[in-house]
């Protein structure tokens, strides 16, 4: 059974599944640096409403599974977890730097998908069927 949200005014389930690519898909993450972009995530998240529900990595991207508030900007908080992360993976790792000489250690671009229960089809049968009688 699937445990909902809430809130003063709503009930929710809002879960998202985000993919971070480094920059040139350099391969620059190992299981060290992985903890710490998860630690950072999960900090940052804390001012958004998000909650990691699951992490997992490769060399050259990561994956989060979370969910969130209705009210939570996730471009926002997806920003600010590449910037904090960027910034704090290079300080504290840095031999990042010499894999990736510019600024940045994402890639400008993320995928950022909904994990919605119900297939397409089956909301839109749900939505079609209000008001008829059974």
């Amino acid at each position: 059974m699937r445990q909902f949200d809430t809130n003063n005014h709503s009930v929710f389930l809002l879960t998202y599944h985000l993919v971070l690519v480094t920059k040139y898909r350099r391969q620059v993450i190992d299981d060290t640096i992985a903890v710490r972009i998860r630690e950072i995530g999960e900090t940052i998240g804390k001012n958004h409403h998000v909650i990691f529900l699951e992490y997992n990595h490769d060399r050259d991207h990561i994956h989060i599974l979370f969910k969130t508030h209705p009210n939570t900007v996730l471009s926002k908080y997806i920003n600010a977890f590449k910037s904090a992360s960027s910034r704090l993976i290079k300080k504290e790792f840095p031999q990042v730097r010499q894999q990736l000489w510019k600024e940045c250690f994402w890639s400008q671009s993320y995928c950022l998908l909904t994990t919605g229960g119900a297939t397409l089809e089956i909301l839109k049968k749900y939505i079609e069927s209000q008001g008829e009688k059974r």
